[in-house]
């Protein structure tokens, strides 16, 4: 039998509706389950982090231990003060062995780095400064050098000796204009019974590895 136009609406819309509830019926578990996964990033976003952007710090302790702060200086062969104190007398070394002028003296020159340098460095490098053609060239375009040492990083340690590399700034005037320059260098420290003081220097691409 063939249906009117208004029994072909009705039975239209009837269809449309059936698919409605149909997808309702499907779509809604999922929805909910979407729901509950999305709130678990939410929730471990509210955990509070350091101020500043810092990483929290982490307590390590050993198993079965009451965790606690680690003191790093506690796995070392050095204190914290032998650093500091290395670190400061390498770069008052970098200083004194870089500043220099065209009317200083060997012995000037030499008793600026007693104390921050062992007696065979302070030789050697008063050795250097006096070598005739590098003092003839100092002399003849009036140089007159200042310097700044800058550590780095922590190359190697020993119980006794710590090597840093640093870098050196130079500002050098002439006859011929001002110039300056960057290098690298390994400077060794060691521990003396007078305190910290330079070894050996060298390019830091050369030695104290």
């Amino acid at each position: 039998m063939e249906l009117s136009t208004g029994q072909q609406r009705a039975v239209f819309a009837v269809v449309v509706v059936g698919l409605a509830v149909l997808g309702l019926y499907l779509v809604g578990p999922a929805l909910h389950h979407g729901s509950r996964a999305s709130a678990s990033p939410r929730a471990s976003a509210s955990v509070p982090s350091s101020s500043a952007g810092s990483p929290a710090p982490v307590a390590v302790a050993p198993s079965g231990a009451t965790a606690g702060p680690v003191n790093i200086y506690d796995w070392l062969p050095f204190t914290q003060q032998d650093l500091a104190t290395a670190a400061g007398v390498t770069e008052s070394f970098c200083a004194a062995q870089e500043d220099f002028s065209y009317t200083e003296s060997g012995t000037a020159y030499a008793a600026r780095l007693a104390g921050l340098a062992t007696g065979d460095l302070v030789q050697e490098l008063t050795n250097a400064y006096l070598t005739p053609g590098v003092a003839q060239q100092r002399t003849s375009q009036r140089q007159v050098s200042t310097a700044s040492g800058t550590i780095d990083s922590l190359r190697t340690f020993g119980p006794t000796s710590l090597t840093f590399v640093v870098t050196v700034n130079q500002r050098l005037l002439t006859t011929r204009g001002p110039s300056t320059s960057s290098t690298q260098y390994a400077i060794t420290a060691v521990s003396a019974a007078g305190g910290w003081q330079v070894n050996d220097i060298e390019l830091a691409t050369q030695g104290n590895f």
